[in-house]
């Protein structure tokens, strides 16, 4: 089973590169304890960082299995609270990074690329994190942000131990 875990967002509009941030914390710790995800090792378990979503985001996850895909989220919640979601329970529209207005959401990419005989994950989870700050040129995140990394590193892990289990 391989599977990938993507951090999605753009590392210089301050909260927005949280998933940049949240995954380059989960490579780290994937790399620091290999004896903890012995399948990262092996390849089974890679990470990206990417800034876009729909149709090119789409194109990543082809031959995986599974994906985990950690963003900065506008949401009723909290700043900084961290939510955990499949991909199918989540409305089909924008969400950030998993569409834009010239492109498809990721829900229709996926169903587009499936439908052209693509190898596409069954299982794709998201991470993400509140914010209401996503468009101001910085490259630190808000402290309420920052304060919720380590949690959503612990969730993407916590996913990746049911994945590769």
């Amino acid at each position: 089973m391989k599977t990938l875990v993507v951090g999605l967002g753009n590392p210089i509009l301050g909260d927005d590169g949280v998933g940049w941030k949240v995954a380059e914390e989960v490579k780290r710790r994937l790399c620091s304890s290999p004896g903890s995800y012995p399948l990262a090792n092996k390849n089974f378990i890679s990470v990206e960082y990417l800034s876009l979503g729909g149709l090119g985001l789409m194109e990543h996850l082809v031959g995986y299995d599974n994906a985990i895909l950690i963003d900065a989220f506008r949401s009723e919640e909290a700043i900084g609270s961290v939510l955990v979601m499949r991909l199918e329970d989540m409305p089909n529209y924008s969400a950030f990074h998993t569409t834009s207005v010239h492109d498809a959401s990721l829900q229709n990419a996926l169903e587009f690329g499936s439908r052209l005989g693509a190898k596409l994950p069954k299982h794709i989870m998201i991470v993400g994190v509140t914010t209401d700050k996503c468009f101001e040129f910085c490259d630190g995140l808000t402290p309420e942000v920052q304060a919720a990394v380590p949690i959503a590193t612990r969730a993407a892990l916590d996913l990746l131990e049911v994945s590769i289990a």
